[in-house]
């Protein structure tokens, strides 16, 4: 398909000619207020959600979530970045409004996901902002394919693949869910995700999440902890990591403990450490204003701006 005329005149590849079908949500947490436009794409064999926000012109910065979330983990950071840099965020296979599928899911195939989508919206590099989940996706598409990141930013994550102990765990979760005990899963894992004390101070936040995470589908959350079960270690590719990098961790997170945090700092030569106050697994919830303010400076460092020229 030929885009242009004469001899500015190119030719599109087959992906980006996909005309994304456009939807308008209402975000129930902003009071009505309309919530940024979102679409979806096929790409890869299957439809994803997402939303692209702020002029393209600027920077790109994608948001991965985390399991068992969606593309709206990252609400705050959506509407405070917007400004400044394209801000996507997008809903990954089985969770959220992007397709289940046959529930057959590998973290390799999230990543080829994730690179379609550059794909698809014309971004030849981007800076990650990936969380748990979203951070083991984030590190393996850096390890396969460095030249499409600009950067990163890792919160609350690791790049240890599954224990023994950690898989049987899953293998547990998956035919608790199976049997119909989503809302016991949801519950546990949501005492990990907050601090005891968000649970009384951002209640609504909590909630939000709750729903969130009660939205998926069942076979989207169990071919999830499949995919977690088996992905990589990505704990030796870690020195190879040479574009400016942003460790975020809560200092109260149970999941993906400090350690974890400090281990890859130790490793990756061009990283910065900050541990995020009075937060668990979800410091871009439970301390918004810390999280931002961490990450925009990290944006704005003369080591990232070089880095994306």
């Amino acid at each position: 398909m030929l885009f242009g005329v004469g001899k500015n005149a190119y030719i599109l590849p087959e992906i980006v000619q996909k005309v994304p079908k456009i939807r308008t949500d209402y975000h129930p947490y902003l009071k009505g207020e309309p919530f940024p436009l979102t679409m979806d794409s096929r790409i890869n064999g299957t439809t994803i959600h997402y939303v692209d926000e702020g002029d393209r012109k600027n920077p790109p910065l994608v948001f991965i979530h985390g399991f068992p979330f969606s593309y709206e983990l990252w609400t705050p950071q959506i509407e405070y970045f917007k400004r400044d840099f394209r801000t996507i965020a997008y809903d990954v296979r089985g969770h959220g409004k992007s397709d289940v599928g046959d529930g057959q899911y590998t973290i390799e195939l999230f990543v080829d996901d994730l690179i379609a989508l550059l794909d698809n919206l014309a971004i030849k590099e981007a800076t990650l902002c990936a969380l748990s989940m979203g951070g083991y996706i984030a590190l393996r598409a850096v390890e396969r394919n460095p030249e499409r990141i600009a950067s990163l930013i890792l919160a609350d994550t690791g790049p240890y693949a599954d224990s023994n102990e950690a898989k049987l765990r899953r293998s547990v979760q998956i035919k608790s869910i199976k049997s119909g005990a989503l809302d016991a899963f949801i519950e546990g894992f949501l005492k990990g995700a907050f601090t005891p004390e968000s649970f009384a101070s951002i209640p609504r936040e909590v909630e939000r999440i709750r729903k969130i995470i009660q939205a998926n589908s069942p076979l989207g959350i169990c071919g999830t902890l499949l995919a977690l079960a088996a992905r990589t270690d990505t704990a030796g590719a870690l020195p190879k990591i040479k574009v400016p990098t942003l460790i975020l961790v809560g200092e109260k997170d149970p999941i993906t403990p400090i350690s974890l945090s400090e281990f890859m700092h130790e490793k990756i030569s061009s990283s910065e450490l900050f541990i995020i106050p009075n937060s668990a697994h979800l410091g871009n919830l439970e301390n918004p204003t810390e999280f931002n303010r961490l990450v925009d400076a990290f944006l704005a460092s003369p080591a990232v701006n070089s880095a994306s020229r």
